[in-house]
């Protein structure tokens, strides 16, 4: 086996076997534009609640008066 059949085997993998959803996809999105980009609003769902979590965390730790230092304050 050569380098160029290695880098061909690896190209024919992605082309033949990993990108068939985005195929689907594409395919897809000329028949309809909503399926098609249904993936996308449902990543950005997630993200939203995602964020909207971070953002109740942090309000959550700004608000904790307890005190956490572990160093000694007057050495």
């Amino acid at each position: 086996m050569t380098w160029k059949g290695f880098w061909e085997g690896i190209a024919s993998l992605f082309e033949d076997i990993l990108f068939i959803p985005y195929n689907a996809l594409a395919n897809l999105e000329l028949e309809s534009w909503w399926l098609a980009n249904i993936v996308s609003w449902i990543f950005l769902i997630i993200g939203a609640v995602a964020f909207i979590y971070w953002l109740k965390k942090l309000k959550e730790f700004d608000e904790n008066t307890e005190s956490t230092y572990t160093f000694e304050e007057n050495p």
